[in-house]
Order: structure tokens, then sequence, then C-alpha cells
């Protein structure tokens, strides 16, 4: 893979996390316009490498939050801090069974199922819309409403449905705070993405890989940057009520899905 690929690839790992158009949806429609081949170049190691680049990213946007927690946690001290960490705890437990249990399920969803994602992207669309729609309110995120995130978090692992979208909409209809929301959305899914990264490197082997260290370098940094980009752009977005602009997109990409498929 050359530096201008890795570059691309950087940028587009770093806008598809954050924003909400579903980078796995749009992955299965490039599979079926160009053939499923067409990635056999992006290894597990580039994959790896770009996927700790965003997570990095958004730790680095609630470094403060996160370094907050942290801080409580260890000190047993009970607070807003603690009760948070619980809370991303229970949100990850549905995703962690479904990951578990279902995982042949899943791989079945990923193999250029047009039809499904423009159907996804649908709903998203329509999760986004009315979330736009929600007068501000000033709810807090409670156990059971971290458990019904976290649901619809397991529910973005079908291609099509944006995690980030569809957590902070869900988050936003149940009158939680927008800021609060979109801060819950992102911290929510780091242990998610770490812990799929060691599950992929204890089954993938990368050691049989021959990274070229530059290659490596530059997709993390495009990453990590775009991603960093990309989260405060995110955020900025939900509290201004703007996701509607993203609706209109997934609706658009979604009904030329559907009827393409057909």
């Amino acid at each position: 893979m050359s530096a201008i690929e890795s570059l691309i690839l950087g940028v587009i790992q770093g806008l598809t996390e954050f924003l909400p158009v579903s980078s796995s949806g749009h992955l299965e429609l490039v599979k079926a316009i160009f053939g499923n081949d067409y990635r056999q170049n992006q290894s597990l190691l580039i994959t790896l490498n770009l996927h700790a680049a965003t997570a990095l990213s958004t730790i680095f946007v609630f470094r403060k939050d996160i370094c907050l927690i942290f801080s409580d946690v260890f000190r047993f001290r009970k607070g807003e801090s603690l009760d948070f960490s619980l809370k991303i705890l229970i949100s990850m437990i549905p995703a962690v069974l479904i990951g578990l249990f279902f995982e042949n399920f899943i791989s079945s969803l990923f193999d250029g199922k047009v039809l499904l994602v423009g159907v996804m992207l649908t709903i998203t669309a329509i999760l986004l819309y009315l979330a736009d729609q929600i007068n501000e309110n000033n709810s807090s995120i409670g156990f059971k409403n971290a458990f019904l995130i976290g649901l619809i978090q397991a529910v973005a692992i079908i291609p099509g449905v944006s995690r980030s979208g569809a957590t902070i909409a869900l988050a936003v209809i149940l009158k939680i705070n927008r800021d609060k929301a979109a801060r819950f959305s992102f911290i929510m899914v780091i242990p998610l993405i770490f812990g799929s990264m060691a599950k992929s490197l204890l089954e993938g082997n990368i050691l049989a890989e021959s990274p070229n260290i530059i290659t490596l370098i530059i997709g993390f940094l495009s990453a990590f940057i775009t991603g960093i980009f990309a989260c405060k752009w995110m955020i900025s977005l939900v509290k201004k009520s703007q996701l509607k602009y993203f609706s209109f997109y997934c609706m658009i990409v979604g009904l030329i899905s559907i009827v393409y498929s057909l």
C-alpha cells in the first residue's frame, strides 16, 4: 500500500468513525460496486492501526473527562465519574454478548447485502431527523437509559446503521442533554474498540506481515488528526441540532441503494 493510499484511508477512517453516515454501510456499498476483493491490500495490521488512531483521537478530545473518571475509580471515590464509568460498563453488555454469541451471524451480514444497507440507512436517516426535532432537555443518563443506548449500539453492528448517529439520536429522543449525549456516545465505544482490537490481535496472524513503518505512521497520523476534527465537529452539530443534514444524505444514499438492489 502506497503512502497516498494510507493517507486517504486514514482520512476516511477519521471522518466515518465519528460522522453519522455508517462507515460499515458505505463499505458494503463499495464492495457491491467494485467487488469483494477491493480491500485485499488493507491488512489486519493496517486496520488495527487506523482503529487505534481514532480511539486515541477520542481519548484526546475527552482527555479531561477520562482522567477524572480514572482518578475517581481508582480512588473508589463515589460521585458522578464513578457512576459514569458504571453506566459505560452497562452500555457495553449488549454489544459484548452479541459479539460473543452471534459472531457467525454478524459476519453473514457483511457480504454485499445492498438492500439491507439501504433499509438501515433510511432508518438511520429517520432517527437523525427525529433527534433534531426534540426540544432541549437536561435529563441525565440513568442506568436504564445507558442500557437502552447500549442496545442500539449493538444494533449498529448491522451495516447501514450509524453507531454514533443511532446512539446520540436515541439519547436525545430520551430527553438527555445533547452535550451529555455526544460525550457518552463517543466515550462508551472506546473500551469496545480496544476489546475488538485485542480479539483481532489474538486471532489474526499479523506477525506474518511485513509492514511499511512509514505507511503505518502516515495512516495513523491522518486518522488521528482527522478524527479529532470530526469528533469536535460532530459534537458541535449535535449541540446545534444540525444532524438533519446527515439525515438527508443517509436517506438519499439509502433510497438509491434500495433501488439499485431491486
